[in-house]
């Protein structure tokens, strides 16, 4: 199961020697002083892989008969502590309640939403839609629905549900099929077939979207992007810009989120603190390269001029060295 949140191009990874009963007693001393050491807090959480984190929350429970996220929430505070609390919670719970925060109270983070069902893998959404029922007693599918609309409900909801095709096989024909039906529905008519854009977009794997985007363009003159731009609107033109993106290049798509985060005046922090963490293990080495290419400037330097404190320092451990 873990593999399914684990890739190749992490910065995180297993610590070696690796012992839940030392870490737990170290962070239970940490937190239990006179003033915390929050220098060992973000060593240990840090340089442990959230697997092994598992094991540490599940020890510490079994010595202390705490819950490690309570005590490190009475504890700390600020951005820090909800980093902190990020790092110890499984995967897909992480995601389960970031898609919550997102729907909760006035307004809907559509943003967030999109960033998380663009960017997770077909496995990964079914996990965290268990993971969403375990912990809210409600189904993912319903607060959508409830929280959004129209067309961009409809794709949101055929994410949701987590039935892309994830096999790396292309299917030239089927590629020049769909192209033909995407010209079709938008490009080649009067009014836009949303639904046929949605089906496509949302079902079909990454690498048989970017073939069906080179046949578009053979087709239309035009890429995919700039019709899209020109026949859709809203939160549903957004949502499959970000599926293109993602299909193209996903950590491109996560550098460039990023980047929003961390420039202007204010920072950005719940979208900062999730791709940070939930990238950790899985793309974060080629995020920050994405990243350089983009700006000119390492991720690394943007965190340390955005942040500070040891928010700042948990941040740089977590993004693991400087491009």
């Amino acid at each position: 199961m873990a593999s399914l949140w684990v890739g190749h191009r992490g910065t995180v990874r297993d610590y070696p020697g690796f012992s839940p009963s030392v870490d737990a007693e170290a962070i239970r001393k940490a937190i239990r002083g006179i003033g915390t050491d929050e220098k060992t807090l973000i060593s240990i959480l840090t340089e442990r892989s959230n697997a092994q984190r598992q094991l540490i929350v599940k020890e510490y429970q079994a010595t202390y008969d705490k819950e490690l996220k309570d005590d490190l929430k009475g504890d700390l505070s600020g951005h820090f502590e909800h980093l902190m609390v990020a790092l110890v919670t499984p995967p897909a719970v992480f995601d389960a309640k970031q898609l919550k925060k997102s729907m909760k109270g006035a307004g809907t983070n559509e943003d967030a939403l999109i960033e998380i069902l663009t960017t997770r893998t077909s496995r990964q959404m079914k996990e965290i839609a268990q993971a969403y029922y375990t912990v809210y007693k409600k189904s993912l599918g319903d607060d959508i629905s409830s929280e959004t609309s129209g067309d961009f409900r409809k794709a949101l909801l055929t994410l949701a549900d987590g039935r892309r095709d994830e096999s790396l096989k292309v299917d030239e024909h089927l590629a020049k099929k769909d192209a033909q039906i995407l010209y079709h529905a938008g490009e080649n008519r009067w009014g836009t077939d949303e639904d046929k854009f949605t089906e496509i977009l949302c079902l079909r794997s990454f690498p048989q979207l970017k073939l069906t985007f080179d046949e578009y363009r053979n087709i239309s003159q035009k890429d995919i992007e700039d019709s899209i731009k020109g026949e859709l609107s809203g939160h549903f033109e957004d949502l499959l810009l970000a599926i293109v993106h993602c299909a193209r290049n996903i950590p491109a798509f996560l550098a460039e989120r990023l980047h929003q985060a961390l420039k202007g005046a204010g920072t950005d922090e719940f979208t900062l603190n999730r791709i940070m963490v939930s990238r950790s293990e899985i793309d974060l080495l080629d995020i920050r390269a994405e990243f350089k290419k983009q700006c000119g400037y390492s991720l690394y330097s943007a965190i340390k001029s955005d942040t500070s404190g040891d928010y700042e320092i948990t941040l740089l451990k977590i993004c693991g060295g400087d491009d």
